[in-house]
Order: C-alpha cells, then structure tokens, then sequence
C-alpha cells in the first residue's frame, strides 16, 4: 500500500512546483526563447486554457459531490467509519479550496496575459505568458492528483492508517502493547458507554425505532455525556481517541498498539466507571 501524502505536503509540493515552473519557463524565455507566438496565438491560447481549467474543474466539482454523498452514506449505515469518513472529508474540502485557488489563478492570469498583449511592454507580456502557463500546468496536475486520490480503492484503510498514527504514534517502539488487552478494555468502556446511554436511545419515537433499529454510536454518546456534565473535557478528549484507535484498526489500521495506549486504556476504563458511579449516586 503507497504512503499517501499529508494535505500540507500534497499544498506545499503543487506550490513548489508552480513557482519552479514560473521561474525556469520565464528565465528561458527571457534568455532565449524557444517559442514565439503571435498575437492570435495568444489570444486563441489563453482563452482556450481559461475556458478548459474552468469546464474541468466544474466537472471536478460535480463528480465530487456525488461522491462526497457517497461518503455520507458510508458514515450513516456504519458508525465505526464516522472517524476516517470526517477525516477524508476534511482532507477533500482542504484540496479542493486549494485547486479553486489555482483554478483561480489561472484564469486570473489567462486574462493578463490577453490584455497586456497590446502594451507592448515585452517584459511583462513574456512574465505572464509564462507565469499564466504554468499555473495551468500546475492546476491540471493538482486536479488530476485530486480524483486519484478521491478515488483510490484502499482510501478508507490509508485514513484509518493515518487516524492511528495520529493517535498512537508510538506503536512502532519496541515495547509494544496487548491488542487483547487493549480490545478488553474497550470493550468493558463500550459497555458502560451503553449503560449510561439508554435514555438517550429511548428519546427516539417507539414507531420510528421499531422500522429503523439504530442505536448511537460511541463517539456521540461521548458527547452526550461530556455536555451534560457526566464527564469532564480531559476524559473525553481521551475517550473519542480510544474510539477512533480502535475503529481506525478495524478498518484497516495495522493491528499494532503501543504499551502506553494500553495503559492509557486501562485507566481511561477505571476512570469512567469511577464518574459514572460517582454521578449515579449523586441523582435522587
């Protein structure tokens, strides 16, 4: 499986490769220019570019929202996907408002490049020719970088993949941690979660719950009980962790924790049951 890029290198790598691009193909041209083109050219060329980066990313765009209600779905019918699916999305929205730039830029160039055609300032007519060029090379490779990437089969895996080492960043030491215990104790966390969280589950109509069974998934039980005051935001924030380590592994995620996630688990559990039971004797 390929190491997919972060969505700060995919943005800095297209940034680069733009400036690279602008930078040789002007100091070509100005050096010795290879081609020469005409006033028509110009005109023909620039408003072809503009005309085609626009049709291509609106059909981008298009394409992106079916498959960004696909994605929904996926979350909606299974609750352990919530995790990566919001973390795809997050990544998608990002790339995509980064390629709206470019697209931007190149059609904001295009049409410099048109009007200073008649200036007859040389200089700046070749910068931007060249400048308006290479942002369209650029924004057709980001564009096609993008649909590879929504795309891909594996997606779902290198999400989770990338959710793991967020949350368990040390997994690959050498002290490696008990999956067995690790999922033991999730288990028993999952068990109070759902404990606790029967009168949420029986706010839904009778009539409802009957033709469409669903119980609420572990991370918004969470937050449930982190807004009404049944525990605090530390344990919470150590809980939605927990949840999204273990949905990250049964998606694809390697089947590897770390010793301190273990521990961290284990004393996450007695925590839990410490303030749920602390809270229960509280109520009249």
């Amino acid at each position: 499986m390929r190491r997919v890029w972060s969505t700060s290198a995919v943005i800095g790598f297209f940034s680069v490769m733009l400036v690279l691009l602008s930078t040789v193909s002007s100091g070509v041209a100005f050096s010795d220019a290879t081609i020469i083109l005409n006033e028509n050219q110009i005109l023909y060329l620039f408003s072809t570019s503009g005309q085609v980066i626009a049709a291509i990313y609106g059909l981008t765009l298009t394409g992106f929202i079916f498959f960004r209600n696909e994605l929904s779905r996926e979350e909606i019918e299974d609750e352990t996907l919530v995790e990566a699916v919001e973390s795809l999305k997050s990544r998608y929205f990002v790339l995509l408002a980064f390629i709206t730039v470019l697209v931007i830029l190149t059609i904001l160039s295009s049409n410099l490049a048109i009007a200073y055609e008649g200036s007859g300032k040389a200089a700046s007519k070749t910068l931007l020719l060249n400048v308006a060029q290479s942002t369209f090379v650029t924004s057709l490779m980001a564009v096609s970088y993008f649909i590879f990437d929504v795309i891909h089969p594996k997606r779902i895996e290198l999400a989770s993949k990338g959710l793991q080492a967020k949350v368990d960043p040390s997994r690959t030491a050498q002290a490696k941690g008990s999956l067995e215990d690790f999922l033991r104790n999730y288990n028993q966390i999952e068990t109070l979660l759902e404990h606790v969280g029967k009168p949420f589950q029986e706010t839904t109509s009778s009539a409802y719950a009957t033709k469409y069974p669903r119980r609420l998934s572990n991370a918004r039980l969470t937050d449930f009980l982190l807004r009404n005051g049944k525990v605090d935001k530390d344990l919470y924030q150590r809980l939605r962790e927990l949840i999204t380590l273990r949905n990250s592994i049964i998606h694809g995620a390697d089947p590897v924790v770390s010793q301190d996630i273990v521990e961290a688990s284990a004393k996450v559990l007695e925590e839990l049951r410490t303030t749920l039971t602390e809270h229960e004797n509280d109520e009249p």
